[in-house]
């Protein structure tokens, strides 16, 4: 008789994980159980494992300041010995398989308490009633998220006839099958050689010769779609796929509701699962991939060569610039999938791209991920600066050394070079800037970089702090902003509009929105106007004239892309509520509130018109899908400290409205100063919810601030 399956390991000792941290990367480690009695678990590893905390219960706070104290007061305890906030990014369905997926092909192993951890996090995070997976962890289940999960699950080692795998199938059958994936997973599943590369929408690196006036040219496209589009290309010219295997060969009769070599695979090149649409193809798309076809049956082999040739040189500057790092999640492990097929496993740069994806990898209460990015470092430290300097926390005894420790770590970070080959590689300038996560990840990201030009000034003027960042760095930083302006006078994310919108109509990749060309956003347009007050205001001669314009314009801006019903639209967060507060930011700059602005007053009373009963805010991503307002189900604490700190800015005069908000996030917080996680707070694309954990104690520490500071500090 054959041996019984051994049953899998439900969870490794989480006693014994710990997380290193230098310069902004966290890595994770899992230590000898003798090595983790000798060291003791910190604070901070403790509280992301989800494991009890030795920390003290507080006094009871009696006035509103007594609760943000209280919560700097546990979020000091996280602050790591670099400076920085560690914290998830993740959200997303698709970011753990690309990497486990490459991890397979490139015949590289997953150490087994990572391996374990990675079945447990699917394991959780599946649907619980169908046992699927979305797009997001609280998606519902579509062929993209099951699909690759499924596979994730059966590389990492679950047995086809584990339970959890027997009903994850059931549902991929019931939305019909791997087939009916949508482009980026029948890429996955094509690399992997459990799909056809006949069966997917071509990716032609030709593209790239192109010359770069033409409006399609890759470098003119949203950077994100560049650098996935790059590496996918180089795969898809040359038909790349890994080495066939008894485990690919079962998975081929498993993805599909009919066996693997009846299928006809150029039908389903536009077979999509309903489930999975958000961004349909239009006709233009459709007639485009049939011209692309043609070309893959009589093209250049010449031209493709060549094409290969460049998508490798492109490949090589993303490596290098960012000292192989990469932009994000998805370009990470497709880079080194490439390098791989190029130079080998044994190659300098392959075994660079290895140890940098440790960079991704986080592990949580649920288990362990491939994050968004390599981390929000930056974003979350320079909020957190501006909420306990605004709250006068700052200045108290306890709290200086976790500030002094915040200020060196934004310093640290400011990129002070520009790319190697900028040009060659379609990079804007990068001096003065400041990325999302850390320093060598290299990109620019517009209100990152103006939100720790805010940070930076409220810190270096407490009583207590030297000056760090001179001023002739903060100018770079200017400088940077004022060119990245567009014509319609908003400021979108790493780059100006580089190209037409009409290239959303050839949007191939069918779960997303919005993801060609850079956009202007009302939340990184008011950033910048901000930013640039802050430096304008303490240089008020250096480009006075072009600051002036540029927040001219960016006004104008932001009236313009106000609703009907007063709100703005947020893209990076969710959503109405989001970027009504960026909106009301902007106007009060300018000294437009209430009381003598018809869009500030609209602002407000869109706000109000959604203040639920128990005095909260409470806002569904589905608003992100919709583009229409959509309640949570609860109210949430990050979405009301964004409500009444829209409020206050504006000058909104009847204050109960704001201290029922106030005291539904005192109301909320726990006896040890924390705020426990709610719903998932950001987004990208439209339809990708990510989380941003550190949100719950910026904010709400920044809305308890606010209001003391403006109304005086209250009881309860």
């Amino acid at each position: 008789m054959p041996a019984k399956p051994q049953p899998l390991p439900t969870s490794t000792d989480l006693n014994r994980w710990r997380l290193e941290t230098v310069d902004g990367r966290q890595i994770w480690k899992y230590i000898s159980a003798k090595e983790a009695a000798a060291n003791p678990q910190p604070i901070v590893d403790k509280y992301w494992l989800g494991l009890d905390l030795d920390v003290p219960t507080l006094p009871r706070p009696r006035t509103v300041k007594a609760v943000a104290r209280n919560g700097f007061e546990f979020l000091k305890r996280l602050q790591c010995t670099d400076g920085h906030f560690a914290g998830a990014y993740d959200g997303p369905q698709f970011m753990t398989p690309g990497y486990v997926i490459t991890m397979y092909i490139c015949k590289q192993e997953i150490p087994e308490p990572s391996r374990i951890e990675m079945i447990r996090y699917l394991l959780n995070t599946a649907n619980k009633e169908d046992g699927g997976w979305g797009i997001h962890v609280e998606g519902h289940s579509t062929v993209f998220g099951t699909a690759l999960n499924y596979v994730t699950l059966r590389l990492l080692g679950v047995p086809a006839d584990h339970p959890a795998a027997v009903k994850a199938r059931q549902t991929l059958h019931g939305l019909g099958g791997a087939a009916a994936s949508p482009a980026w997973a029948k890429f996955w599943l094509s690399v992997l050689g459990v799909y056809e590369y006949e069966g997917m929408n071509p990716v032609p690196p030709e593209l790239w010769l192109l010359p770069y006036s033409a409006p399609i040219h890759p470098g003119r496209w949203w950077i994100h779609t560049r650098m996935v589009y790059l590496p996918m290309g180089f795969v898809y010219g040359q038909r790349l796929k890994g080495e066939e295997t008894e485990l690919t060969r079962a998975l081929r009769q498993e993805l599909y509701t009919q066996p693997y070599d009846t299928i006809r695979w150029s039908k389903q090149c536009n077979n999509v699962a309903k489930s999975d649409v958000f961004y349909p193809h239009t006709m233009l798309l459709d007639g485009l991939n049939t011209v692309c076809w043609m070309y893959e049956k009589v093209g250049s082999t010449r031209l493709r060569k060549w094409a290969i040739e460049e998508s490798w040189k492109q490949l090589q500057m993303e490596d290098e610039n960012t000292k192989f790092g990469n932009l994000a999640c998805v370009n990470k492990p497709l880079n080194m999938l490439c390098t791989y097929f190029r130079l080998g496993a044994d190659s300098v740069e392959f075994k660079k791209h290895k140890e940098h994806c440790l960079d991704y990898i986080w592990i949580g209460e649920k288990g362990m991920h491939f994050n968004g990015t390599d981390g929000s470092q930056l974003w979350d430290a320079t909020f957190i600066a501006q909420a306990v300097c605004e709250a006068g926390l700052a200045e108290e005894p306890q709290f200086r050394q976790c500030v002094l420790n915040t200020l060196e770590f934004i310093d640290t970070q400011q990129i002070r070079t520009d790319p190697e080959n900028r040009e060659k590689c379609y990079r804007d300038a990068t001096k003065g800037a400041w990325p999302f996560s850390r320093r060598d990840q290299g990109y620019t990201v517009s209100d990152c970089t103006a939100e720790a030009i805010k940070g930076i000034y409220t810190l270096q003027e407490l009583s207590y702090t030297e000056e760090k960042v001179s001023e002739s760095r903060l100018r770079d930083s200017v400088d940077l902003l004022l060119r990245m302006q567009n014509s319609d006078g908003g400021f979108a994310t790493y780059e100006k509009t580089r190209s037409f919108k009409f290239l959303e109509w050839i949007n191939p990749a069918e779960v997303f929105g919005d993801i060609m060309v850079e956009y202007s956003y009302p939340e990184c347009t008011t950033a910048v106007l901000l930013g640039l007050k802050a430096y304008h205001e303490r240089n008020p001669d250096y480009r006075a004239a072009d600051i002036a314009k540029a927040t001219d314009l960016g006004i104008k801006y932001i009236k313009k892309v106000q609703k009907a019903d007063g709100s703005w639209f947020g893209s990076w967060a969710i959503c109405f509520t989001y970027a009504t507060w960026f909106g009301l930011e902007a106007l009060a700059s300018v000294g437009e509130y209430y009381d003598n602005s018809d869009p500030a007053r609209r602002g407000c009373e869109f706000l109000i018109s959604i203040q639920r009963e128990d005095g909260g805010w409470g806002e569904s991503y589905k608003s992100c899908e919709t583009n229409t307002y959509h309640p949570h189900a609860q109210t949430q604490v990050v979405q009301t400290a964004w409500a009444v700190m829209a409020l206050m800015a504006a000058k909104y005069p009847h204050k109960e409205a704001i201290r029922r908000g106030i005291d539904l996030i005192a109301s909320r917080q726990k006896p040890d100063g924390r705020w426990e996680q709610e719903g998932i707070e950001g987004v990208f694309n439209r339809n990708a919810m990510i989380v941003y954990p550190n949100y719950k104690f910026c904010f709400s520490i920044w809305a308890l601030g606010r209001y003391a500071r403006i109304y005086g500090d209250e009881r309860l």
